[in-house]
């Protein structure tokens, strides 16, 4: 065999800086043929079981992520599973309000697809109206009694932290991503009397006002111990009265519109 020319020298190091820099190519498998020197085919079948043992590794990192990835997203559906369990635990100690967050999660779900937003916007959206009372977990037995019907101050103070309370509760669960501010602001109204940020029109995120929407409707159309549920279409009357001041007009009338397509609990 001849000696390694200058021209083969300089070509493989090129296909070898080539390689370094992750661009692999089976070029330098033709240094491996007959008609170099003895260096280069060596050099050149080396570099080659190199880049062979390089290509496995990373197909088998890739692997290794994908079933992380599949890992965590299950994960992720377990523990939102849990936190769901929790929250609808919450009827046990309110006969009054048994199956409000399974209603309101169906019709914020049904309203979000009739303004047709994406898939994956339905669901954040359909999870956060689940979630949207676990701050009352932390409620006293007073607040769910239904023996005096009378709302004290100390009460009403804390009726009002349910939606902090549940921020808190869920703060840790980053993959939840925008449901934690649906949580957080499906009590703040239009017009910025609404609690507990004080937030106005826009400034509230759009499935925070849906789920309001649902949950005045839900709160309205069954028996509470403060009242007697109202029929359709007085609920209708007064989500319009109070649209525009407390709820976004648009999302009354496309609500409205699915319940009158769809039906009602």
């Amino acid at each position: 065999m001849h000696e390694a020319s200058e021209e083969e020298i300089r070509n493989l190091i090129d296909i070898i800086e080539a390689v370094a820099k992750g661009n692999y190519s089976n070029e330098v498998m033709e240094f491996t043929k007959p008609g170099h020197s003895e260096m280069i085919q060596r050099i050149a079948e080396a570099m080659g079981m190199m880049m062979v043992r390089v290509e496995a590794r990373e197909v088998r990192l890739e692997q290794l992520i994908d079933e992380l990835r599949d890992l965590n997203a299950l994960l992720q559906k377990n523990i939102t599973q849990t936190v769901i369990t929790i929250a609808n635990a919450l009827g046990a100690r309110d006969k009054y309000t048994k199956g409000h967050a399974y209603r309101v999660s169906v019709y914020s779900e049904r309203l979000a697809r009739k303004v047709g937003l994406s898939d994956e916007e339905v669901e954040k959206i359909r999870i956060g109206s689940v979630l949207h009372d676990i701050g009352k977990i932390g409620f006293s037995d007073r607040v769910f009694s239904d023996e005096d019907v009378s709302i004290s101050e100390g009460i009403f103070e804390e009726i009002r932290n349910h939606p902090k309370i549940g921020v808190d509760i869920l703060k840790d669960l980053t993959f939840l991503g925008p449901v934690l501010d649906y949580v957080h602001y499906h009590h703040e109204s239009l017009d910025g009397t609404g609690y507990p940020g004080g937030l106005k029109g826009e400034e509230i995120p759009v499935g925070a006002r849906m789920i309001s929407v649902a949950d005045c409707f839900d709160a309205i159309t069954t028996d509470r111990s403060y009242q007697k549920g109202r029929t359709m279409e007085e609920a209708f009357a007064i989500l319009r009265k109070i649209g525009g001041k407390n709820l976004s007009p648009e999302l009354v009338e496309a609500f409205i519109e699915d319940i009158k397509e769809k039906g009602m609990f």
